[in-house]
């Protein structure tokens, strides 16, 4: 059910410092993170080896973990580096550790084979520390399968409906069909609502200009990974921006959303809206933010009630209607991935 030769966002990197330890279920794996007294990113498996304790019930003690079970203890590479009452330890102790990247303010881990873990395959989310750009590292948690998520990100006909008072505002988008394209394993959607009355509602009071509206959604999925890349905004009509030009006035955002499975029922949402108008203004970030996070609740809601009704039926079939091309080339790509670590497996 989950790519595991890929990188993952197991945490924000302010979730982490040198003194705590964090414990996350990462695709069906419990992990521990910490953060070393040199400022590296440790995680292994939150499990002793011995008889299975939680090591996230241990406790630090410099770079490393003591089980407080019967009292190993382990070192941010995983390895048992002390076993009460033996002179060294015995075999088959350690447990496994990951390899992970801090990069974008997030903590990526690889869940798969170690040998494949190249951090040139992570993909670009540099607006979230980029100074050109504001925003907020924010996280949602989510009692729904993450292919569910996924689906809900590539179908943005649904603003006209889930977000009809906040992200969405307009009947167009629904009525639009989008360009889909698949590069590798990306899929890239672009959407454009030109000449709409006014802007959406959650920027209500926020507005950098007045008169119709030229509105965009272009972005990307990559898989695996599931790392959701957007580039929207609203510019004044006929200003240009279809054709690539963004005036001054234009109201641009780069949202980043990442999806991780924690099980085949639960999944972590890591997400950000940055903008590059009114910068340095922290108020205006918090507000922008919050108004996203009400419409990220709309979905969560949604999401979360659609994921009761799988459950219930987990043999019937979904319908599959015109809007639905963008996620079905989503989870074609998540079937091939799948398909084809299964054959590398034997």
């Amino acid at each position: 059910m989950f790519i595991r030769d890929a990188w993952y966002v197991g945490a924000w990197s302010h979730e982490l410092d040198t003194t705590s330890m964090m414990s996350r279920r990462l695709l069906g794996d419990n992990v521990l993170f910490f953060r070393t007294t040199g400022g590296s990113i440790a995680a292994i498996r939150d499990r002793c080896s011995h008889r299975f304790a939680p090591l996230s019930m241990g406790r630090r003690e410099g770079d490393c973990v003591r089980c407080m079970y019967h009292g190993l203890v382990f070192d941010a590479d995983g390895k048992c580096v002390e076993e009460p009452g033996r002179k060294g330890v015995s075999p088959n102790t350690d447990v496994r550790s990951y390899p992970t990247v801090e990069r974008y303010k997030q903590v990526w881990i690889w869940m798969g084979d170690p040998a494949k873990a190249d951090a040139s395959l992570i993909p670009d989310c540099h607006y979230q520390d980029d100074p050109a750009w504001a925003s907020i590292p924010a996280y949602i948690h989510y009692k729904a399968d993450y292919r569910l998520i996924l689906d809900n990100l590539l179908d943005f006909s649904h603003l006209t409906y889930v977000h009809e008072n906040t992200l969405g505002g307009s009947a167009t988008i629904a009525h639009i069909r989008p360009k889909v394209e698949r590069n590798g394993d990306t899929v890239r959607l672009t959407r454009w609502y030109l000449g709409e009355p006014g802007i959406a509602p959650y920027l209500n009071g926020f507005g950098t200009f007045e008169g119709p509206v030229d509105r965009w959604h272009i972005y990307e999925l990559h898989i695996p990974g599931n790392v959701f890349l957007m580039d929207s905004g609203s510019a004044p009509a006929g200003s240009g921006a279809p054709e690539g030009r963004r005036v001054d006035e234009a109201m641009q955002f780069r949202a980043t959303q990442i999806v991780t499975p924690e099980d085949e029922q639960n999944s972590h949402f890591f997400w950000s809206y940055a903008h590059n108008f009114n910068i340095g203004d922290e108020d205006f970030t918090r507000k922008l933010a919050a108004r996203i996070a009400e419409g990220f609740e709309e979905d969560r809601l949604m999401i979360e009630a659609q994921q009761d009704e799988v459950n219930r039926s987990p043999n019937d079939k979904m319908a599959f209607i015109i809007a639905d091309n963008g996620l079905a080339l989503g989870r074609r790509i998540i079937d091939e991935r799948l398909a084809a670590e299964q054959v590398a497996a034997g």
